[in-house]
């Protein structure tokens, strides 16, 4: 018995969670036929699955705030001195903002071409907040908060990002006393994304309720068009990286786009598999420092801040993510959603914390922000982990392209690798 609970322990969550969504799968295919003539099927343990299916996604929910405010404010910290806010800090920030919007432009067209959602349409499903998007408008006037409290009750994220970003650029230019309070609040950062852990430690029951449910209501045929979310997802990703991340590197590094997917690939790998940002930074740091020649100096600025505001991937999930749940709840994609999904979909990306299970955790924020159904995020937990590896790779290889870009044009040389 102990020998079966040590191995359970060292069992990946990745597994986990699959296991847990298969046999909620085969549990759903199993009871819907029956649920209709056993009347303790019927009446209390489905009824307990679908509770303990909403209860998870709540814990999800309920994090997103601390999680965000905490994560950004410290991650001010990640540029360093005033001298690097400077002509670094300004190329590193512009190349992030303009991988992550080529990001979200490919993962609308990569959705709209595939549109995953569209061969099921969930009768009677939740329409989301109708009322939350109005015009585009209203959602940049949605970013200056007019009561800080206000918007965290209500959860009005946007505001509350941007915020976090200026408190946390601010905390740069007070001195001592700024340094204290971002000391703080990297305290409070760390101390939430344990708390994430825990409760992400709940995902495989929570999978397995929502997958079950999902599957006893609707049946198989709910389950199809994953497979299409997921060629959206890594379809996406692979014309990001060979394409954006290419002519990053042809432009700024005069290299051939295989000398950088060469001197990334350790970093790649490890990403894929752990599917976090943070832990694989110490081997993207050594991959551009010892494959591609890139300075300590630029490689320790460029590569944290990545790993706190740069999530290509990130950013491509939630939209992929939420093209599929607008579909299969018969919900239209109108420009003033396009709109906000984009908007809401960078500012998550930046906001997201480096650990695995964090883009689900997003991806309930941009469903709310987007007014559609936040129940839809339960459709695509079942396969995260599938898409988290994908997300989490090219998030790291987005951070090693623009440090190599930065490097590059502050007149580094670059080294060969084999």
């Amino acid at each position: 018995m102990k020998n079966i609970m040590y191995r359970t322990r060292r069992t990946p969550m990745f597994v986990k969670i699959f296991v847990g969504f298969f046999l909620g799968m085969l549990f759903g295919f199993v009871a819907a036929p029956m649920e209709s003539r056993v009347p303790f099927l019927r009446d209390y343990v489905m009824p307990s699955l679908d509770l303990a299916g909403k209860i998870f996604l709540r814990l999800l929910t309920v994090i997103i705030i601390p999680l965000v405010f905490s994560t950004l404010v410290a991650g001010a910290d990640s540029f360093g001195s005033k001298k690097k806010l400077g002509r670094v800090g300004i190329k590193t920030v512009a190349l992030f903002l303009i991988t992550t919007f080529a990001a979200i432009l490919i993962a609308f067209l990569s959705a709209y071409a595939i549109r995953p959602g569209r061969s099921i349409i969930i009768p009677d499903g939740p329409q989301g907040s109708a009322g939350i998007i109005h015009t585009f408008a209203d959602r940049v006037l949605d970013v200056a908060p007019v009561n800080f409290l206000n918007s965290m009750v209500n959860d009005h994220m946007l505001s509350i990002i941007i915020f976090s970003m200026l408190l946390g650029a601010v905390c740069q230019f007070a001195g001592e006393r700024g340094k204290r309070v971002s000391e703080f609040f990297g305290r409070a950062a760390v101390f939430m994304q344990r708390v994430t852990q825990m409760i992400l430690t709940l995902a495989p029951v929570g999978v397995f309720a929502l997958s079950a449910a999902a599957t006893a209501d609707f049946g198989l045929k709910i389950l199809a068009p994953f497979g299409t979310v997921i060629a959206a997802m890594y379809s996406a990703c692979i014309i990001h990286a060979g394409v954006i991340y290419s002519l990053v590197v042809v432009f700024f590094c005069r290299r051939s786009p295989m000398w950088f997917f060469r001197g990334i690939r350790e970093a790649a790998i490890t990403a894929f598999v752990t599917r976090s940002s943070s832990v694989t930074l110490p081997v993207t740091v050594s991959s551009v420092r010892e494959n591609l020649g890139v300075s300590e100096g630029v490689s320790l600025f460029v590569l944290p801040l990545g790993a706190t505001v740069n999530m290509d991937g990130t950013a491509m999930y939630e939209i992929v993510s939420a093209i599929f749940v607008a579909d299969a709840y018969g919900i239209p994609v109108t420009l003033p959603m396009v709109g906000a999904l984009t908007l809401t979909a960078w500012l998550a990306s930046i906001g997201a914390a480096g650990i695995p299970g964090t883009g689900l955790v997003m991806l309930t924020m941009v469903l709310t922000s987007a007014g559609l159904p936040v129940e839809g995020a339960g459709l695509i937990a079942g396969i995260d982990v599938v898409l988290g590896a994908a997300r989490t790779c090219i998030n790291v290889v987005g951070d090693g392209a623009v440090c190599a870009a930065v490097a590059a044009s502050e007149g580094e040389h670059l080294t060969e690798n084999s």
